[in-house]
């Protein structure tokens, strides 16, 4: 393969994924408002209103999901959805360490979300916000 062939299919790759990171942050930032109940759970004790809190993080997941793919404002919501993931990781702390309170996950699976955010942030990352993604289609 050559070196046009494989940034052709490096490329192809990552519009691929931006597609797929655009539907599972719209598709969850939609669930807040359908399943609240289930994020506000999630919500670590003491937290000011935590409905409101999960109607925000929903806002900001569809507004950064649609954002993906719009050209001009690519980077600008792949930063907000780093951001985002970062601002929502004490909740995925609180949920790991009170897995009593989650019968829908299994303790590893709480455990196992804690690098996936990192993991998602990454391809965030690789998608929206290296140097030259704005222009990819």
């Amino acid at each position: 393969m050559s070196h046009s062939g494989l940034r052709r299919l490096i490329d192809d790759c990552r519009v691929g994924l931006m597609w797929l990171l655009a539907l599972l942050f719209t598709a969850a930032g939609l669930n807040h408002f359908v399943s609240p109940g289930f994020y506000v759970r999630m919500i670590p004790d003491g937290w000011p209103n935590p409905l409101m809190l999960v109607h925000v993080s929903g806002v900001f997941e569809v507004i950064g999901g649609v954002g993906l793919l719009v050209p001009r404002l690519r980077t600008l919501a792949g930063w907000g959805l780093i951001a985002l993931l970062i601002a929502v990781f004490p909740a995925n702390i609180y949920m790991a360490l009170n897995p009593e309170r989650y019968d829908a996950f299994s303790q590893a699976g709480l455990l196992a979300r804690l690098p996936v955010q990192g993991v998602l942030i990454a391809l965030v990352w690789w998608v929206a916000c290296q140097n030259g993604n704005r222009n990819v289609e």
